[in-house]
This record gives C-alpha cells, sequence and structure tokens, in this order.
C-alpha cells in the first residue's frame, strides 16, 4: 500500500446532520489507520446556506455583498468545528481553520471571488505535528483583508486548490451520489456509473448540465494536475476517477449525455447584415455582466439576419433589457425571449476520430420527433437545444441510441 497525502471534500448532505458527521469522521479515521495523511474540507450542513440566505431575505431587500459573504461563511465554520470534535471521539487529532486561516487568498469580487494565492502554511504545521487539518470550504480572504466566497461549487474549489498547493496524491470528493454516470440517473434509470473521466470530457459534462462537479473545480484540478475520485459518503464505495486523457486507451465514441433546463433563449431579428453589428450588441451584453453560451446566426437574406444566444434564466430580463437598450442603434427590428428550452447534449473523447456520431444524434432526435433550435460543437461535444418538454425524452432515446444503457435491472 502506498502512503499518501488525501484530500477528503464532504458536501452538505454528507455532513447534513449529527449522524453524518459522526460517520465522516469513522472514514476519517479509517484512512488515517491506513497510513495516510489526511486533510479534509467541508460544506455547510445541509440546506444550512439556503436557510442564511432565507433570514438575509428576511431582514432586509438588501445584501450588501460584503456582509452577505460574513454570513454565509458561517455555516462551514459550523461543520469544521462539529468534525474536529466528532474526530476527536474517535481519538484523531485535528484542528478546524477557516478559509483565511488556511491561508486561501482571493480577489475583492464579493459573493463570487477567485483564488489568487495559496499560502497554506498553517495546514502544512497541523500536517506536520500529526493532525487532521479539517477547512472550511467555499471561503477565503481578499487582498483587502475581508471575508469572501467563491460562489456555487466553491467547497470543491477549495479542496482541490488545497490539494494542489499541498501536492496531494488525490483529491477525493465525497458527495450523495456514487460517481459520475453516463446520464442522470433520474432521467435515465439504466444510466451506468463511470470507472473513469478524462478532464476535458468532465469539463464538459459540468458545463452542459452534469451536476456532480462545478466547472471550475474541475477546470483548476487539470490545470494543477490533481486527480479527482468522486465518491459517495453513503456507501464508501469507489466511485469515478477523473484524470488526464490516457492516449494509449481507445475512448468510447460517447461516454455521456447531458442535459440542462436552466437557460433562455433571447433571440434579436432584423439586425443589419454588416461587420459591427454583433461586436455592439455583445460588448452591452458583456458591460453588464451577463455571460453568454451558444450562440447562432442566421443566414442573411435581403440584407438582414437573426442573432440567438442563450443565457441563464436569472439572466433573461437583463439581457432583454440589454438587447432593447441598442436595438435602434444597430437597426433590429424586434427581441424576443423563450425560457421554455433545454440542451442535450453528447460528449465523449472518441468523437474525434468518429465522424458519425452528429449523424447518429439528428436522425435519433428526429425519430421521436423532437426539432432542432441550436446547436454547439466542440471535438469531443455536439449540443443541441430543444424544447423543454422534450429534453428528457431525448436524452433517453441518445442514450439508447449510443449504446450506454445498462444491462439488466
Amino acid at each position: 500500500m502506498t502512503v499518501g497525502l488525501v484530500v477528503q471534500k464532504f458536501g452538505g448532505t454528507s455532513v447534513g446532520d449529527a449522524e453524518r458527521i459522526r460517520a465522516v469522521a469513522d472514514h476519517v479515521a479509517r484512512t488515517r489507520r491506513q497510513g495516510h495523511d489526511v486533510v479534509v474540507v467541508v460544506s455547510a450542513m445541509g440546506k444550512f446556506t439556503d436557510e442564511l440566505l432565507r433570514l438575509a431575505d428576511e431582514v432586509s431587500p438588501t445584501r450588501p455583498p460584503r456582509e452577505l459573504d460574513m454570513l454565509l461563511t458561517a455555516g462551514e465554520r459550523i461543520s469544521m468545528a462539529l468534525v474536529c470534535m466528532a474526530l476527536t471521539a474517535n481519538g484523531v487529532e485535528s484542528a478546524s481553520f477557516t478559509g483565511s486561516q488556511a491561508g486561501i487568498i482571493t480577489d475583492t469580487d464579493h459573493t463570487r471571488a477567485k483564488i489568487l494565492e495559496m499560502r497554506p502554511d498553517r495546514i502544512r504545521e497541523a500536517l506536520a505535528a500529526g493532525q487532521v487539518p479539517v477547512v472550511a470550504g467555499f471561503q477565503g480572504v481578499s487582498t483587502a483583508k475581508d471575508i469572501t466566497t467563491l460562489g456555487r461549487g466553491g467547497s470543491d474549489v477549495t479542496a482541490v486548490a488545497l490539494a494542489a498547493a499541498l501536492n496531494a496524491d488525490v483529491c477525493e470528493i465525497y458527495t450523495d451520489v456514487t460517481g459520475v454516470f453516463s446520464a442522470d440517473p433520474r432521467v435515465v434509470p439504466k444510466a451506468q456509473r463511470l470507472a473513469k473521466v478524462s478532464f476535458d470530457e468532465m469539463m464538459e459534462m459540468a458545463a452542459t448540465g452534469g451536476r456532480v462537479l462545478m466547472l471550475r473545480s474541475v477546470e483548476y484540478a487539470q490545470r494543477h494536475g490533481v486527480p479527482l475520485h468522486v465518491r459517495s459518503s453513503f456507501t464508501w464505495e469507489p466511485g469515478t476517477w477523473i484524470v488526464e486523457e490516457d492516449p494509449t486507451m481507445e475512448q468510447a465514441v460517447v461516454s455521456a449525455v447531458t442535459d440542462d433546463t436552466s437557460e433562455a433563449k433571447v433571440t434579436i431579428g432584423g439586425v443589419p447584415d454588416r461587420p459591427g453589428v454583433a461586436a455592439r450588441l455583445f460588448g452591452e451584453l458583456a458591460n453588464r455582466g451577463i455571460n453568454l453560451d451558444m450562440i447562432v446566426q442566421n443566414t442573411g437574406e435581403n440584407g438582414l439576419t437573426d442573432i440567438s444566444f442563450t443565457v441563464a434564466v436569472l439572466d433573461v430580463d437583463a439581457a432583454r433589457d440589454a438587447c432593447e437598450a441598442v436595438r435602434s442603434e444597430v437597426g433590429a427590428t424586434k427581441v424576443t425571449t423563450d425560457i421554455n428550452i433545454g440542451r442535450v447534449t453528447v460528449v465523449g473523447a472518441g468523437m474525434k476520430s468518429n465522424p458519425g456520431v452528429t449523424a447518429l444524434m439528428f436522425e435519433t432526435l428526429s425519430s421521436i420527433g423532437v426539432n432542432i433550435q441550436m446547436i454547439s460543437t466542440s471535438s469531443i461535444r455536439i449540443s443541441c437545444v430543444v424544447a423543454a418538454d422534450r429534453v428528457e425524452e431525448s436524452v433517453r432515446a441518445l442514450h439508447s441510441a449510443f449504446g450506454l444503457d445498462r444491462v439488466g435491472p
């Protein structure tokens, strides 16, 4: 057995109550008995962060970002202290650390800060003293010395950043699922767990609706060469490894089918087909901090064209306002929105050498009468926008068409 340094991150369901926290402590103690050094990263318990947000809304219609960060980081601090207490009951020496104490230095963008530097000196000292450091995820301290939070999936980013800074052998992400699946098992009962996924595949899956890992944490892991292992804290069985692609292995043509109904489509119609119009439109959207996903410009006719793009549903009103603000200036005739859309995506490293994937995807959707509204591709991904009420049916059909259904019960 190889002795190494393991970073173990436990999500909200994994530390959801006292019983779960004791189970986490038991597992950490087992890992230590196997001879490994362990660093633990924890999220807030269960839905505690949602409860804090609800309280903030009740107190005030405005939520100053600095104070919101101060409030929300309380959840992880509670978890880290409780896990340390449970470890003590298991005879394991430990010490809890906030993000700032762990040396996580961020920019000053409250509620969605980015890590600028890692200074985990106190974590190294705790490890050298034979302790298990338990770090509050999702948080850091800014260059202005204010508490910051890292946004959605922030605890995963904390764990990966610590694993990179400490040169850990693996970063284990514990959640309530047993790994990464070929589709959402709630949508496709025959979805199968994947033993190994490449970083590139996982990033495409995370960006197109995969809900197990956030895109930022996968990007960070690939950039710093940190192997990830997604596992269940309810079964403790081996899960899915996310690693660099092995060029010597034959890749599945399609590894997974993902779905996402969290976006809306915006179309600005009757746009003069001339240089500079798209730049002005997308510049206005960028100035308002609106992130775009898929973009399609139709073929021009009579000197006019339509430009469609997708945004998060939460941003659709702001995107429409931005388009209306420049509509007269660019000479467009109308702005329309559609929130009843969804995206289905096939992902697979083997697509790079298999040209028939696009045809099979389109044929499959056509065979069940699903109309494709927009298309976006990369070397290992094909995404189609379809009507929201046809998304789940489309996912199941594609999962079967590409031979991903699990055989047997």
